[in-house]
């Protein structure tokens, strides 16, 4: 019997055999623990990181955590709280990094988690930072 954490890992080795990012277009990679969320660019031809960032960068945290809302691609209006508004500003934030870097297309690896709740949003603020993935 696997554990959720041995499916993940299956899960990110069988995207990461098909993702390679370069030094154009880098790898965005997330990182997901109980507590916090990280987010990297990294140039696997190198193997150097290119930009990191954390919810633990942000300074006003505990703001961070109230409600804020966004219209989705489709008209509607969703609301974030918590987790996942913090995690909308750390993709905020790599995507500030990268276009200091003058990056602006990555390939966007989820790390085996599911497209759902705080990686959603991540890669919501990462795109609406000026990242294309």
């Amino acid at each position: 019997m696997l554990f959720k954490q041995q499916k993940r890992i299956r899960r990110h080795k069988k995207v990461r055999a098909k993702i390679l990012g370069t030094s154009k277009r880098p790898r965005l990679c997330v990182f997901r623990s109980v507590k916090h969320i990280y987010a990297q660019l990294v140039d696997d031809e190198k193997g150097k990181t290119l930009a990191v960032a954390s919810d633990l960068e942000l300074k006003n945290k505990k703001k961070s955590k109230e409600f804020s809302s966004a219209k989705t691609s489709a008209g509607k209006e969703e609301k974030r709280t918590g987790k996942v508004v913090i995690a909308y500003r750390v993709g905020k934030l790599i995507a500030e990094k990268a276009l200091e870097k003058k990056t602006e297309k990555v390939v966007f690896d989820r790390g085996g988690y599911s497209y759902l709740g705080r990686i959603k949003a991540l890669a919501e603020g990462a795109k609406e930072g000026g990242l294309r993935f």
